[in-house]
């Protein structure tokens, strides 16, 4: 297996970072990963959402849980791989939350693939988080 996981704290209410998450069509105003992004219906556990990174093959992500306000996990399989993301947003107190990303590669190969394509993936995740948390906290 091959993990990674970041977070950023905020001001933003969980409400507000909910919304921007939910807005699947719209992702790609914080991430810039994103050249084109759609969902098959509502952001909930069993949609699909196909996204396409810049200059790469579209990428296909089930919503694997959905809890309003809390989290969403996403996930994708390439072969054997599972890649599992949490998005999660943990209250800290006075009017603060932490949003935690973490990601998960298992499955066959894990351990030589996940450190190869893992650090890839991730990489941008410092941007992007600021990105939705400068949003939300607008």
């Amino acid at each position: 297996m091959w993990e990674y996981e970041h977070s950023i704290e905020t001001a933003a209410t969980p409400a507000a970072i909910w919304r921007l998450w939910a807005d699947v069509e719209g992702w790609g105003s914080w991430n810039a990963e994103i050249e084109k992004i759609a969902i098959d219906g509502p952001f909930a556990a069993g949609s699909l959402i196909t996204m396409t990174p810049p200059g790469e093959e579209p990428v296909l992500l089930r919503i694997a849980e959905a809890v309003e306000g809390e989290r969403f996990v996403d996930e994708a399989r390439f072969g054997g791989l599972l890649l599992r993301t949490t998005h999660r947003i943990d209250r800290i107190g006075d009017g603060r939350v932490r949003v935690v990303y973490r990601m998960e590669i298992t499955g066959t190969g894990a351990d030589e693939a996940g450190p190869q394509i893992g650090p890839g993936i991730t990489a941008d995740w410092p941007d992007t988080m600021a990105a939705l948390v400068g949003l939300a906290q607008r």
